[in-house]
């Protein structure tokens, strides 16, 4: 399922989303623009290798400094390829904005790195002694999607399902998205924990780890709704309140 759009009226422009999404995008580039051995020895510095702070190379070569742990953080811009740059800043460019609006920008910027490190450090601890770089903003933006879901549990997500050839568009709750969402990581992530850890591949307990994250941080740092301006009932996409509900049969926020 691909998400297309939401339907949660916001009152800000999504700087911090914006910007996050131009972030990863030069710095994809910039990986791009490098030479296969150059790639290698800069994601050998700046992606996320486990082993070398919870594994056997620990041992070896400890970490020093407050530098060594800059992956945890730098790894989350950093992507392997155009799909998987345009997935992960397609799916934040459709919850980010939301969220960034109820929280504010500086809370949504120190919310995203949090979720990301949080991701790191749940790939990092499940996958001890694995040497294969994990890189990608999949983490920082499953703790969006946590956010949003908590917020907006029954906002309305267009949703592209496609069979074949043949795109298909259904509007579901949010909640729903976020439970077949999860359901999604949370199995082959057990599965993930039966092979071996040389193996690469997709980082499913960053996935969850950071959605855990989103989840359990959102009380913490959302704004109070007094904080805002009225919303009129008009005011949203298809006739949606600032919640996510529909006019009909919703309750907008005083």
């Amino acid at each position: 399922m691909i998400p297309i759009q939401d339907g949660v009226v916001k009152r800000y422009p999504a700087i911090i989303t914006w910007a996050v999404i131009t972030v990863n995008a030069i710095v994809f580039l910039f990986q791009i623009s490098l030479s296969p051995a150059a790639l290698e020895k800069f994601l050998s510095v700046f992606a996320l290798i486990p082993a070398r702070y919870f594994g056997h190379l620990a041992a070896l070569a400890p970490p020093q400094g407050i530098f060594d742990y800059l992956p945890f953080v730098s790894n989350m811009f950093l992507h392997g390829s155009w799909m998987h740059l345009i997935l992960n800043m397609w799916t934040l460019w459709i919850f980010g904005p939301a969220v960034e609006d109820r929280i504010g920008p500086a809370r949504f910027l120190s919310f995203y790195l949090l979720c990301g490190i949080a991701a790191s450090f749940a790939h990092a601890l499940l996958n001890s002694n694995s040497v294969v770089p994990i890189l990608g903003a999949s983490g920082a933006i499953a703790g969006v999607i946590g956010c949003y879901v908590r917020l907006f549990p029954f906002a309305r997500l267009v949703i592209m399902i496609p069979i074949f050839i043949f795109p298909f568009f259904v509007e579901i709750y949010a909640i729903f998205f976020a439970l077949f969402w999860f359901m999604t990581q949370i199995i082959p992530g057990i599965f993930s924990l039966m092979l071996p850890s040389t193996t690469g591949g997709i980082g499913w307990w960053a996935h969850i780890g950071g959605f855990i994250a989103g989840w359990v941080i959102t009380p913490f740092i959302k704004r109070r709704e007094r904080t805002y301006r009225r919303f009129y009932a008009d005011e949203g996409r298809y006739g949606f309140f600032p919640n996510g509900y529909r006019s009909r049969g919703g309750k907008p926020w005083a």
